[in-house]
């Protein structure tokens, strides 16, 4: 038997990624699998904890599982994660104490997925230096996180960036969600593709959407809204922060050369001190590795004591 081990988990809207790591950082193996979000949250969370068994069986057989890092879209806790609608009953799902009942003995840190990719970013990525900056993230979800002195902005209540709440015109003032649309139904990976579907039935994610677009003008048409609504959010944002630079990940980034362009024109023609624009250092596995960081971490406390 060797060392101790740390379990990374990433609960994505569309995918949950797994991953396991020696004490010293070196991974030892990776795993993804579908959310199945339609399944339901109890369901969602019992095939990520059979996965995750499975995966240290494999690469880590009779190691002592130290610490598992956890990276999930919402607001995670022990008795429930908010702001988490992709995932029905995710709200109400005991997350933490679920995790500590399945790796028992473990410690089990908890974090928010877009804020664990803005820390790798801002750690060894492509925020590095920038202070203070802004991690975007364009996903199944739409959310950012801010960085400043090198330390990801939590908020009060751990909700800091969640921009997918923004009110979008004049007449939002005053309503409540229930009364309005919210910024991600309409701006988000899941809302692209919920319109683009409507319109072109045989695509096949957003890759394709905007692949599709220079031969179809009406998914040309839904592109240059999507941007340009995102646009004019990242905009009023990018005035409020001053930032060195914005660096963008998630799913979508795989299409970043025919989105980067209108958000680059929007920043540079309303922002004062237009900053730089980039391509995340790692777009799509940032919130993978930022569970597996927390893991450490935390595995590194315990052993300290």
């Amino acid at each position: 038997m060797d060392g101790p081990v740390v379990l990374g988990l990433d609960f994505g809207g569309t995918k949950t990624a797994l991953a396991v790591s020696a004490a010293d950082g070196t991974r030892l193996g990776v795993s993804t699998h579908d959310t199945l979000a339609e399944a339901g949250a109890a369901a969602s969370l019992h095939r990520a904890i059979a996965a995750g068994r499975d995966l240290l069986d494999t690469v880590a057989p009779g190691r002592i599982l130290a610490a598992v890092g956890v990276a999930t879209i919402g607001i995670p806790g022990d008795s429930g994660v908010a702001l988490a609608p992709n995932i029905p009953g995710w709200d109400a799902l005991a997350l933490g104490s679920e995790l500590r009942a399945a790796f028992p003995g473990s410690v089990i840190r908890l974090t928010t997925d877009v804020k664990a990719a803005a820390r790798v970013e801002a750690e060894s990525g492509a925020l590095a230096g920038c202070d203070p900056a802004i991690y975007l993230n364009l996903g199944t979800g739409l959310a950012v996180a801010i960085v400043t002195g090198g330390t990801v902005v939590a908020g009060r209540n751990g909700a800091s960036g969640e921009i997918g709440y923004n009110l979008r015109e004049l007449g939002d003032v005053g309503r409540s969600e229930a009364e309005r649309v919210l910024l991600e139904d309409v701006v988000s990976g899941k809302a692209l593709m919920t319109e683009a579907l409507a319109l072109l039935p045989q695509a096949d994610g957003a890759e394709d959407v905007f692949a599709r677009a220079a031969d179809d003008p009406r998914l040309a048409r839904l592109l240059d809204t999507f941007t340009a609504e995102l646009s004019f959010h990242l905009v009023n944002l990018t005035i409020a922060i001053d930032p060195a630079r914005i660096a963008v990940g998630g799913g979508m980034v795989r299409s970043w050369d025919m989105l980067r362009d209108g958000l680059r024109r929007a920043l540079d023609a309303a922002v004062p001190f237009p900053p730089e624009l980039v391509r995340a250092a790692y777009p799509y596995d940032a919130p993978l590795m930022g569970a597996l960081a927390l893991g450490l971490a935390a595995a590194r406390e315990t052993a300290e004591v």
